[in-house]
């Protein structure tokens, strides 16, 4: 069960490749309307499946903050196993993201990991007049410094992703961005297949399909192995991820929301 949260909880395990690029938009080229497709106070929660055994759930809040005088957002995603998976391989994860509210650049990010007695507890800083950060590892006692680009932490991703105009972009086009992850940069390639109309619990959703390019052999069968239904609206929710693991597959569903952005459109 190692990374199958992680999967929910950031949607994506990344790997490099070459692609035709959408361009990276600027704040003002992302929304038609310029407002945002998230706001504070929103919160989604994810039934997860294993094969035919519910296995956890993961949760995703997004809540205003300010640091140093800065006002930002704070994203705090969570993920656990429940039943049978939680004596099998006890799970209990939480990330959170520090990120600037005109830009979606990350500020600080946690990490805190304790997946069947894996610890990691590990906190970034970014810096963006010195394109640099500092990681501190609390299990291992060290820090480090490192220089990177623009990039996004594995939350803030998700929300910068959200933004994109979803006008501008046509089945078969892919976007990518920087991912800092781990002390490491990875470079995230997202393609989006058609739009496609999908049953859930709260009715039927037109949706984009989009597949992210993953790493095979970790986690995955094959490179093009996960793949993600996000709502068609001004919210660009995921409501629906599919994967097929090395070993058996995965299967998440939006079962709860509050407080989105723009009303939930359902056919």
């Amino acid at each position: 069960m190692r990374q199958t949260l992680l999967i929910i909880l950031l949607l994506f395990i990344i790997n490099s490749g070459n692609a035709q690029v959408v361009k990276k938009l600027t704040q003002s080229e992302q929304t038609k309307t310029g407002v945002k497709s998230f706001q504070s106070g929103e919160r989604l929660k994810f039934r997860i499946h294993y094969g035919f055994f519910n296995a956890g759930y993961a949760t995703l809040n997004l809540e205003q903050s300010k640091k140093q005088e800065q006002s930002l957002y704070h994203a705090v995603g969570e993920g656990w196993t429940v039943g049978a998976a939680s004596l099998f391989f006890k799970v209990q994860d939480r990330y959170e993201s520090y990120f600037t509210k005109d830009e979606v650049k990350p500020i600080r990010f946690i990490r805190r990991v304790n997946e069947g007695g894996y610890i990691i507890r590990r906190n970034m800083y970014f810096n963006h007049q010195t394109n640099s950060v500092i990681i501190d590892d609390l299990e291992k006692n060290t820090q480090k410094k490192m220089s990177v680009g623009d990039v996004q932490d594995m939350l803030s991703a998700f929300y910068y992703l959200r933004n994109l105009d979803l006008d501008k972009i046509k089945t078969g086009d892919e976007i990518a961005i920087d991912l800092f992850f781990d002390s490491e940069m990875y470079p995230f390639k997202l393609k989006f297949l058609k739009n496609e109309i999908i049953k859930t619990k709260f009715g039927k959703i037109k949706t984009w399909k989009i597949r992210p390019i993953v790493q095979k052999g970790r986690v995955f069968e094959e490179n093009e192995s996960l793949t993600i239904w996000i709502t068609d609206d001004d919210n660009k929710i995921p409501i629906r991820i599919k994967a097929a693991l090395a070993v058996g597959s995965l299967k998440a569903d939006l079962i709860e929301f509050k407080d989105l952005v723009s009303p939930f459109i359902f056919i």
